[in-house]
């Protein structure tokens, strides 16, 4: 089936409230209207926009697994824009990304957080980018459990077993020791998009869909053949508005 170019746009609600385009075009079985979502799946891309929780983990992991029985040897562009959430739900898009035949290629947009850094260091090698201006941030996460001193105990050696495979997954995607990417995460560490690849959580810097920045990112970077300011070489200068 072949998806020709929207011809128009509407707006539906999701069952959380928020808005969501839907796209309407020309397949060969006639017009179709789909969310925004639904069309970018199409497309094998994969949004993670909200906090990870279980319910956002269980859409993530389906789509994962669609998109591998769809077709297992092109690869998956996974977008990342989340503030992080639950380890568990987390760790299972994780282990999906690892399990799944297709490579999962990440890109980090706005915030990738917490877990959101998790998943965006666990891509595949060599296919892990953040766009400019987006935020990374690595620690080591908290826990506001309550309950008896024993309970409280075992709670304690489940966050320290936690912090512990945090940890341990940096270290395996970055190539730091574990006992460097332990010291690291003991208090909220922000990165930049330079300080990300710097780290080695991320592969390279996307400032547009055919470049890949070598050098730290400058609003005057420019497509081939055109100017700083975007224009084409030898192109007239013309009046702003």
């Amino acid at each position: 089936m072949r998806y020709e170019p929207p011809r128009e746009h509407s707006l539906e609600r999701s069952p959380a409230g928020h808005l969501v385009p839907m796209v309407v075009g020309r397949t060969v079985l006639g017009e179709r209207s789909l969310d925004i979502y639904s069309r970018l799946l199409s497309d094998r891309v994969v949004m993670l926009g909200t906090v990870v929780d279980d319910d956002a983990a269980n859409l993530v992991v389906a789509q994962l697994l669609h998109l591998e029985s769809d077709n297992p040897d092109k690869d998956i562009s996974l977008y990342i824009n989340s503030p992080g959430g639950s380890i568990y739900a987390g760790l299972a898009i994780y282990d999906t990304m690892q399990y799944i035949r297709p490579d999962v290629s990440t890109i980090g947009v706005g915030m990738a957080m917490s877990m959101g850094a998790i998943l965006l260091c666990g891509g595949a090698p060599g296919k892990r980018f953040v766009l400019p201006n987006a935020k990374v941030m690595i620690h080591q996460g908290s826990s506001g459990f309550e309950g008896t001193p024993a309970d409280i105990e075992i709670h304690t050696q489940e966050i320290l077993s936690a912090r512990r495979r945090v940890a341990e997954i940096i270290a395996h995607h970055s190539q730091h020791s574990i006992e460097e990417v332990e010291h690291d995460i003991d208090r909220d560490r922000f990165l930049t998009a330079e300080e990300a690849r710097e780290y080695r959580l991320v592969d390279d810097i996307l400032a547009g869909r055919h470049i890949q920045h070598i050098g730290p990112y400058s609003p005057s970077d420019s497509l081939p053949g055109t100017t700083g300011n975007g224009r084409r070489n030898g192109e007239p200068n013309m009046p702003s508005q």
